[in-house]
């Protein structure tokens, strides 16, 4: 099995969903799907996994334009220009591996929250 993949049949969420149908639905809105998929789904570790990395990975970005926006010239340019791009393929990335059932990892915010998980068991 390839590293991070998940078996082949696809497993059921606690709330009846195909596993890698709610990991998609995890990013589809941000921070806001992944803290209503952490609060939702209490069993499936591939997407309570999924959730809270959407959590950080949107809540994280959110914040830095936020911060960015202050900034006069050139960190709203940066925020106009680079930050929607790189969001956009993030986004993408995140729900296609999701998608196909790979536990796929941000480097650092993967671990981290993996991490964060463990403590809100």
């Amino acid at each position: 099995m390839e590293a991070g993949k998940q078996s082949q049949t696809p497993r059921k969420t606690s709330n009846g969903m195909e596993e890698n149908i709610a990991g998609l639905l995890t990013y589809t809105l941000g921070f806001i799907t992944g803290i209503l998929f952490l609060i939702i789904e209490k069993e499936n570790k591939f997407v309570r996994f999924h959730a809270m990395q959407s959590s950080i990975v949107f809540g994280s970005l959110f914040v830095v334009s936020l911060v960015l926006n202050v900034i006069p010239v050139i960190g709203v340019i940066a925020s106009s220009l680079l930050l929607p791009p790189l969001s956009m393929i993030i986004w993408i990335v995140l729900m296609v591996k999701a998608y196909q059932g790979h536990l796929y990892k941000i480097p650092w915010i993967g671990d981290f929250s993996e991490k964060q998980l463990e403590k809100i068991k």
